[in-house]
């Protein structure tokens, strides 16, 4: 699947990752062949993983304050679902986050959870196949998998 497919797709979600949008995409995406769907799993993966950078996942969550009124920080969740709320957002956001980091402030919040988008691919191979998947793909999107983009993480 090209960037211009996956981008295409993602658009379908009106730049927010809901219980609802979310199952129209695994709706539309199940009935493309199996491989659009492996490759929209490919490009979803890889898209979190270049946001899995030390300048996003160190930002605060914007909505939440600690004690004392102190920063709160992202939890691994925290910044995955995030990062998958800003590849829901779009493109043009997801492209415009790498260039200003404050642009990436904003998908921290409980209200821009973008949980649901991770499960796009597994629901629509399942909607396909009647199968479950027990896929993997080339990059790894769990925070902190992304080794240059954490280099004091680095072994």
């Amino acid at each position: 699947m090209t960037w211009a497919d996956f981008w295409a797709l993602t658009a379908t979600l009106n730049g927010e990752a809901t219980q609802e949008s979310c199952h129209r995409l695994a709706e539309e995406l199940s009935h493309r062949p199996i491989a659009d769907i492996v490759g929209f799993a490919e490009r979803h993966a890889e898209a979190l993983y270049r946001l899995d950078q030390e300048k996003f996942g160190t930002l605060p969550v914007i909505d939440l304050t600690a004690r004392f009124g102190s920063p709160f920080p992202q939890s691994s969740d925290v910044f995955l679902y995030a990062r998958c709320a800003v590849v829901a957002a779009g493109r043009a956001v997801w492209e415009s986050v790498f260039f200003d980091v404050d642009k990436f402030a904003p998908y921290t919040s409980s209200e821009r959870d973008g949980e649901w988008l991770l499960y796009v691919p597994d629901k629509a191979y399942k909607l396909a196949t009647g199968e479950e998947w027990d896929r993997s793909t080339r990059y790894c999107f769990e925070s902190y998998s992304n080794r240059d983009g954490w280099p004091d993480l680095r072994s």
